[in-house]
């Protein structure tokens, strides 16, 4: 079905690999096309709760964007691929109602960093190393880093790694909050899926409403306040929210997926 990922659902988690370990997992315009396919499958797969995303091999997660395909690009054609890429994969992913956990575990350069910021968590190994290197090809990130960045670790830490084209280690990405945790390698997805099966046992609709919640307190001219008392009292709607009341009150776990 999939060229460049892997793609398969275990446990109600559903797990996505870029797989092309000779190109470092770079992205190109068919790798974005079938991560967005993947991802609105799982999300369109009611039992499916969590999804990992992850890149193949041991080196990079995601070493940048793949730059000959657009190296002899026009100022039209790159506002295009800018659009297109936002739409399709990065806005999308943080849009989307199903937790997405990045498990970085290796290189996330460029438009690979940009991938996991999307994501709704980061876990990174060890060995990984995160930054946006495009001032140094004459060019800024295009795919919201310039706006996720600040966000996650504030304005003065994400000018300083734009403007020097650096690289973090996975310690110091953990000490400026650009990442949830940092563990070995071998221990990545064991850590990726503690997390994910702690989410499945939680309301997947209450997770969607603060998903939309958290989203909009970064949107311009959204209030956040006002989208979370929105969604907080549509919550009492639904049997998910009778299930889970009622759950606590007899003194018994809720089934959520039942």
């Amino acid at each position: 079905m999939y060229q460049l990922i892997l793609a398969e659902v275990k446990n109600h988690i559903g797990y996505i690999t870029i797989n092309r370990p000779n190109q470092l997992n770079a992205l190109n315009k068919e790798t974005i096309a079938e991560l967005h396919a993947a991802l609105d499958a799982f999300n369109q797969d009611s039992s499916v709760g969590a999804i990992i995303l992850t890149g193949s091999g041991e080196k990079a997660f995601v070493a940048g964007a793949d730059i000959k395909e657009f190296a002899d690009f026009t100022i039209s054609q790159g506002g295009e691929l800018a659009v297109t890429g936002q739409t399709t994969l990065f806005d999308f992913i943080e849009n989307l109602s199903t937790p997405v956990i990045a498990a970085v575990n290796g290189f996330a350069l460029g438009g690979g960093l940009e991938l996991a910021m999307a994501a709704h968590i980061r876990i990174a190994s060890s060995n990984a190393r995160m930054g946006l290197p495009e001032v140094s090809l004459g060019v800024i990130p295009g795919y919201g880093g310039t706006q996720r960045l600040p966000q996650l670790i504030g304005k003065g830490k994400a000018n300083e790694i734009i403007f020097t084209a650096g690289m973090l280690k996975a310690d110091e990405a953990l000490q400026w909050g650009l990442v949830n945790h940092v563990v070995e390698q071998t221990e990545l997805m064991t850590k990726c899926e503690e997390i994910a099966q702690k989410i499945l046992a939680n309301s997947p609709m209450a997770i969607a409403a603060a998903i939309r919640s958290v989203n909009a307190g970064f949107q311009d001219g959204v209030n956040g306040y006002e989208t979370e008392i929105e969604s907080f009292a549509q919550c009492f709607g639904t049997k998910e929210f009778v299930e889970g009341t009622t759950a606590f009150l007899e003194k018994r776990k809720a089934n959520f997926r039942g």
